[in-house]
C-alpha cells in the first residue's frame, strides 16, 4: 500500500481526522496546539495522527491536500484547511456546524 493510499485510508475511516505535530495530549508546536483546543472545544473526538512518528506521512499528507503545512484537518474525507482556516471557521461558528453531528456523547 502507499502512503496515498494510507492516508486515504485514515481519512476516509475516521470521521474526523487531524494530522498534527506530536499528539492530543502533547502537541508539538503551538499551531497543533491550536488546532486540539478548538477540536475539544467543539466536544467531538477525533483521530490525529503525529506527522513527527513518521516521515512518510509528514511529506506525504503535504502532497495528498497539495497543502505546504500542518496541522491539516479532514472531515468526512474532505480536507478543511490548517489552523489559520480551522481559526477563522471557529470564530465564526462555522467549525462548531461542521462537526456538530459528530460530538461526543
Amino acid at each position: 500500500m502507499s502512503i496515498q493510499d494510507t492516508i486515504r485510508q485514515q481519512v476516509t475511516e475516521n470521521p474526523v481526522v487531524l494530522y498534527m505535530k506530536g499528539t492530543p495530549s502533547f502537541p508539538q508546536c503551538g499551531f497543533s496546539s491550536g488546532a486540539v483546543q478548538m477540536l475539544k472545544n467543539c466536544g467531538v473526538n477525533f483521530a490525529a495522527v503525529n506527522v513527527l512518528a513518521d516521515q512518510d506521512i509528514r511529506q506525504g499528507i503535504k502532497e495528498y491536500a497539495n497543502w505546504p503545512t500542518i496541522p491539516q484537518l479532514y472531515i468526512k474525507g474532505e480536507f478543511v484547511g490548517g489552523s489559520d482556516i480551522m481559526k477563522e471557521l471557529f470564530a465564526s461558528g462555522e467549525l462548531q456546524t461542521m462537526l456538530a453531528e459528530f460530538k461526543a456523547e
